[in-house]
């Protein structure tokens, strides 16, 4: 293996060695140092043969033992509250409900009276959180945010299968549930957030089709049949369920099941285009379950348009393993490689790579970091999800660096305590930190004598870039200010403060996110925008620079809503700030 030295280390070594305010030994050793680290620049930037791997960076912080509910399924939102679910048939939770108030339900299976909270409302500054209730069973469903920043969520199990729920954050606000809101049963369903603002709920347990919410004529009311969704469907492990779903730069939407994939034009409902299968023709999607991300989309041309598309899929568990772990115990190795693939391609093909660490990972989680890095986090390295279908927790998360060269996109960071399997969840946070809650592979709440026990604490990661030897060249965003609304194609002004004084106007760019629902190892409606600056200038002091950017020129690029505005600077980026694109 050959260890990689990040590019904004070496050039934070190179700064100090040549700075002439260098202690006398360094400027009496600078010859010799030069001369090394003029080798090294020219070892760290040929591609190396093999996997890259580093020593472990990265901190994990225990943020709370415990939030009383298991996170199943978290949203981020506007407010910097993360709105966190499990399900209510698992028992009664470790969290009272306020006022004495109880869920009364006959169509329950485990408890008819439950006064306890199976939803809560996190705040990511105070670190505190507040009860929720829901009336209906939410358990293995699905959502999407809608334009205002209101949480639309379909689905779930029992009498929550065709409920439709939301939730608008404020001080006091709670959920809303709408009976009969879907037109058929959703469980184990994917939802993406589409241009008009509507989202498209697509597949679920033995549902081969999809809908829209919310329904804005009388034939929405109707299911679209989804063929591809029974081609996909394994006899005895189905591994199509929480298909893999992404939004496509001509607005056709991709859609992975199983080891197969399409792009289905929804307003024809026509399948355009079918690709190649996954190299090794294994499943990826649940109950198999690897994780998959759309790579930050860039603009390759003058008039900042978006054309090329690629996705990346990791991990997952090899055809059969679900059965052998429910039938025998017997536990196979998850599957090791990553495929990626140009889906804007005339005659796209995949690229399969290997993870670094000699073991696979399934219900692993990929998250957009802000500076358009994947994060592979979370996961087991044999079994299959499902319940106590898991074993041998993978602790350490995984950089992918898709801009490097095959070879060099993989990097080993600092290892958690804490083993995250079955119903764990991860969520990036506006500061850059990464939350990681949840795991419990019990069909209810289960604390001893198990091998997994139920986790009900909160953790946060905080990947390299925070590190505090960044701290002269990370940005702070000056302006705008968080909540500014942004047309499609706006000019937007930006102004940064760097601690150093010295911004590379050659490594500065703009990364706007569009904060994704998280559950089961999907992060659906995940989305992020690489923006080119210009005209880059110093103003008002030797450390404040100003530059302008250019958002999206349509909803098919960025649909409209919430997103994360984020400024790097040498691959560190800002604390984000919230923008409005309508």
């Amino acid at each position: 293996m050959m260890v990689i030295l990040r590019p904004y280390y070496l050039t934070i070594s190179l700064l100090i060695l040549t700075s002439p305010n260098s202690s006398s030994y360094v400027n009496k050793m600078r010859q010799p140092f030069s001369i090394f680290f003029t080798i090294l620049l020219l070892a760290v930037t040929l591609p190396p043969p093999c996997a890259v791997v580093s020593a472990g960076s990265g901190q994990w912080q225990l943020l709370q033992k415990s939030i009383g509910i298991v996170a199943m399924h978290m949203q981020l939102l506007h407010t910097d509250t993360i709105l966190i679910f499990d399900r209510t048939d698992f028992g009664l939770s470790n969290l009272s409900l306020p006022g004495g108030r109880c869920r009364h339900d006959p169509n329950e299976r485990v408890v008819k009276t439950d006064c306890t909270a199976h939803s809560v409302e996190y705040d990511v500054a105070s670190n505190t959180f507040r009860p929720l209730f829901l009336q209906t069973n939410i358990w293995c469903s699905s959502a999407s945010v809608a334009v205002d920043g209101t949480l639309v969520q379909t689905g779930g199990f029992n009498d929550g299968d065709r409920v439709v729920r939301t939730f608008f954050p404020c001080a006091t606000c709670d959920w809303k549930e709408i009976p009969g809101g879907l037109a058929v049963r959703r469980w184990y369903a994917t939802n993406h957030k589409l241009p008009d603002g509507r989202q498209i709920i697509v597949g679920g347990r033995r549902q081969f089709n999809y809908e829209f919410y919310p329904k804005s004529y009388a034939t929405a009311k109707n299911a679209y049949s989804l063929p591809f969704l029974v081609q996909t469907t394994d006899l005895f492990e189905e591994n199509n369920l929480y298909p893999f779903v992404f939004l496509n730069v001509d607005g056709t939407l991709f859609i992975f099941a199983n080891n197969k994939a399409i792009l289905l034009d929804y307003t024809k409902n026509t399948v355009v285009k079918t690709f190649p299968n996954i190299p090794g023709n294994d499943p990826r999607c649940y109950p198999s379950t690897g994780s998959a991300v759309l790579i930050p989309l860039r603009s390759k041309t003058p008039d900042f348009s978006f054309t090329e598309a690629e996705v990346l899929i990791c991990g997952g568990a090899p055809r059969g393993a679900y059965t052998q772990a429910k039938r025998k115990r017997t536990f196979i190795g998850a599957l090791t490689t990553c495929a990626r693939i140009k889906i804007t391609d005339p005659n796209p093909t995949w690229v399969v790579e290997t993870m670094p660490g000699g073991k696979g990972r399934l219900m692993g989680d990929m998250l957009l970091l802000p500076n358009g890095n994947v994060l592979i986090i979370n996961g087991a390295g044999s079994g299959s999800a499902g319940w106590e279908y898991g074993r041998d927790p993978v602790l350490a998360p995984l950089v992918y660096y898709p801009d490097n060269n095959p070879g060099s996109r993989f990097e080993i960071l600092n290892a958690s305590n804490t083993p995250r399997m079955y119903h764990s969840t991860a969520i990036l946070v506006r500061d850059g930190r990464v939350l990681v809650a949840g795991s419990n592979p019990h069909v209810g709440y289960n604390f001893s004598h198990v091998i997994f026990p139920t986790e009900l604490s909160i953790e946060a990661f905080s990947p390299p870039y925070l590190e505090a030897a960044f701290q002269n060249v990370r940005p702070r965003i000056v302006g705008p200010v968080s909540g500014t609304r942004v047309a499609y194609g706006q000019t937007v002004k930006v102004r940064v403060d760097v601690a150093s004084g010295s911004l590379v106007r050659s490594l500065v760019r703009v990364t706007v996110l569009a904060p994704p629902f998280n559950t089961h190892s999907f992060s659906m409606n995940q989305r992020m925008l690489v923006l080119e600056p210009s005209n880059v200038t110093n103003v008002d002091g030797p450390t404040t620079f100003e530059f302008e950017v250019t958002t999206p020129g349509s909803p098919v690029l960025a649909p409209p809503g919430f997103y994360l505005l984020f400024v790097v600077h040498q691959e560190i980026p800002s604390e984000g700030i919230w923008i409005q694109i309508l």
